[in-house]
């Protein structure tokens, strides 16, 4: 008998505890999105399995076959468009920062990096009364530029560290010999740096894709009529009305949760990183 077996039946154990434990709640969740209510409510038992499943919870808040509060399209909508644009505003200025911090040393490097370091640690709170006032004044207030600029801004530090350290990891000596063949800065980072850390950007830009869809205060403080955020239309339905909430709830993890299932690999990689060589 291998002695070491008992260790390592002990191990798994404890891991498969550990997720069920996690993965409870969501299970729990789905079933109730597709209980009816008298299933939901049941004061003397818990009702586990013993009811016909039913979609009506999904139809009324994702198709709109019900009262006019619990219908979640344009919510679904806006989020998407949001949570797009600020993933892809925050690459777009994240790159070139991330490249210039692991790859150009000069006098400010290690203040410029812990001033981003930072800028992260920030709370939202601590600059939402001021960005508020700017937004309304600039009418950017209850748009989706508005949204889609505020939460690029807030996640565009942890997109410069997460990248930051992709690029540290790319081999000095393909940069020097790209630069001996006459490849210029720009040139190495578009044909060189990028194609070899693809994987990593695709991670942050889910990432940053699922921070500012889960964002809840700055979507709270910078919208109102005209736009309506995924979050904030989570937090009108939870009343006695649990079955359109749990299909809501269900309906909205279910982009992240692809998201992460096909980057997965870099998203570990990403998220047990350092801050690369500072």
């Amino acid at each position: 008998m291998n002695p070491n077996l008992p260790l390592r039946l002990l191990r798994d154990a404890a891991a498969v505890i550990t997720v069920g434990c996690f993965l409870f709640p969501l299970v729990w969740w789905g079933l109730t999105s597709l209980k009816p209510a008298h299933a939901i409510f049941e004061l003397n038992t818990t009702n586990w399995f013993d009811f016909r499943p039913s979609l009506a919870n999904y139809r009324v808040t994702l198709a709109a076959e019900g009262p006019a509060l619990f219908a979640s399209r344009q919510a679904i909508l806006d989020s998407v468009i949001v949570a797009t644009g600020s993933a892809a505003l925050c690459l777009l200025a994240a790159l070139p920062a991330a490249y210039a911090l692991a790859n150009f040393g000069f006098r400010a490097h290690r203040v410029m990096v812990l001033w981003v370091l930072f800028q992260r640690i920030l709370p939202p709170i601590a600059v939402l009364v001021p960005l508020v006032l700017i937004f309304h004044h600039a009418g950017l207030r209850d748009t989706r530029t508005g949204v889609i600029l505020a939460h690029a801004a807030a996640n565009l530090p942890f997109a410069v560290l997460l990248l930051k350290s992709f690029f540290a990891d790319v081999p000095r000596e393909v940069a020097e010999a790209a630069t001996l063949d006459g490849a210029t800065p720009l040139g190495r980072l578009l044909w060189i740096d990028l194609p070899l850390i693809r994987g990593g950007i695709a991670a942050t830009a889910v990432l940053c894709f699922i921070l500012s869809w889960t964002e809840f205060l700055m979507a709270l403080f910078l919208t109102g009529a005209n736009v309506r955020l995924l979050p904030i239309q989570l937090s009108l339905v939870v009343t006695t009305t649990w079955g359109f909430t749990a299909a809501l709830s269900m309906a909205s993890l279910l982009p992240a949760l692809v998201f992460i299932l096909l980057v997965q690999r870099h998203l570990v990689r990403g998220l047990t990183m350092g801050l690369g060589q500072g």
